[in-house]
């Protein structure tokens, strides 16, 4: 516990740092730049990434910590439009200190279209990916300084990935990408997958995904020539359908998925608001664990509540042990409403939040899936809590209890109780 709270303290003194050397340097260029520039380089941090001469540096490389890798470090970023107009290179290398190995990507892409942003790109990624999680291709265009949930992950699966993608711009309120690749998967824990009389521990995977994200009530506007959001309307949707095609490059499963999430957000007259995010998604067909749903659990398997002790996340479930359920299909929803800071001085103005959450799910097969232990969602998961943030240097405290279908025989199970940590330039 020491070393994840020194690990906590240190990403999060780094990342509060930075932002203020940030916040710093555009302040001393206020009178030598109009706001337009300023517009545009606060836009590039915003999306994770610090102007260079002819590369942005993308700061989600520079560190992170997980359980398997321990400390990851390293440099990645994508060339910009004083390089090229038409063709980037967009590439990352990194190294993990505990599992003393190298991850990287070479890729790069040719924009078709200025006016739709339009490219065609091409990458070869050496990776590892959380078993069970399923992301968005269009969420890669946005950032968060600090994902705490990270900092517990320990169920990786390594995996090679051949890929070819489409990104386009119907309008500025509907993103796409289309992306077709061949993977090379391998669990770095003890897992087989028994289909039709054969067990598989590595697996290939020729798999085409389309993704969708559609913001209706957001307003845009152009600056030097980008386009920057400057309002951010509710609700937003996006979709994403997943088909993975059997003896196409030597794929060994067939199967589909479609995810599914809605963020609807409510302002109050006395400046609170009311916060809704709704996620749902299903598998059906020949899906390996690798693949499948856990539904963003962050709680470590400890015994008591203090040893529990870590940094809440920002959309996950803290009472949830880490692989305690897997799903092929399953709904989350999430309640958070945020109360007016309370202003108790000009520099001390915390902030409660109330939170619920919600999770339901089923899995078909579940004997297909060997050596790893979990159940499923089959009743209603429930937690409720609180968060206290802001209390110092962006950080507070958090407080979630789980009930209902899935309460636990001993009190102390279901109380999380951990910190928090939030930054915004």
């Amino acid at each position: 516990m020491p070393k994840l709270l020194f690990v906590v303290f240190l990403l999060a003194y780094a990342t509060n740092c930075y932002a203020q050397i940030t916040m710093a340097e555009i302040d001393s260029i206020k009178t030598a730049q109009d706001s337009i520039k300023k517009s545009a380089y606060l836009k590039n941090i915003g999306n994770g990434y610090l102007p260079l001469n002819y590369f942005d540096l993308d700061l989600r490389y520079l560190i992170k910590f997980n359980q398997y890798e321990g400390f990851r470090t390293g440099l990645g970023g994508v060339t910009n439009d004083r390089f090229s107009e038409w063709f980037r290179i967009n590439s990352y290398v990194v190294y993990g200190f505990k599992d003393h190995r190298f991850k990287y990507k070479i890729g790069g892409g040719l924009r078709l279209k200025e006016s739709t942003n339009t490219w065609l790109n091409f990458a070869y990624k050496d990776d590892l990916q959380e078993t069970g999680s399923s992301s968005f291709l269009t969420d890669k265009r946005f950032f968060t300084f600090f994902e705490p949930r990270l900092l517990n992950i320990d169920l990786f699966h390594k995996y090679i990935q051949k890929s070819v993608s489409l990104e386009h711009t119907f309008s500025n309120h509907l993103l796409s990408e289309t992306a077709f690749s061949v993977n090379k998967i391998d669990p770095t824990y003890n897992y087989t997958y028994a289909l039709d009389g054969e067990n598989y521990n590595t697996f290939d995977l020729s798999m085409a995904q389309v993704s969708l994200q559609w913001s209706p009530f957001s307003a845009f506007d152009i600056v030097e020539d980008n386009v920057v959001t400057i309002k951010d309307g509710y609700p937003k949707f996006t979709v994403q359908l997943t088909q993975s095609f059997k003896s196409i490059f030597g794929s060994d499963f067939n199967f589909s998925k479609v995810d599914f999430r809605t963020i609807q957000k409510f302002n109050h007259k006395n400046n609170a608001t009311t916060k809704l995010t709704l996620v749902a998604g299903i598998a059906g067909g020949d899906a390996p664990l690798t693949h499948l749903y856990h539904a963003y659990p962050n709680n470590i398997t400890k015994e008591t509540i203090l040893q529990r002790f870590s940094v809440a996340g920002l959309n996950s479930f803290e009472t949830m042990y880490f692989n305690e359920f897997f799903s092929d299909k399953f709904s989350t929803l999430q309640i958070k409403h945020v109360l007016p800071p309370f202003k108790i001085s000009e520099r001390f103005k915390p902030q409660l939040v109330l939170i619920s959450r919600y999770a339901i799910g089923d899995m078909n097969s579940k004997r297909r899936h060997q050596g790893v232990a979990f159940e499923t969602l089959r009743h209603v998961y429930s937690e409720s809590g609180f968060e206290i943030n802001k209390l110092l240097f962006g950080f507070g405290l958090s407080f979630a209890y789980r009930y209902g279908g899935y309460h636990l025989p001993n009190f102390e199970d279901n109380i999380a109780f951990k910190f928090t940590f939030n930054i915004s330039l």
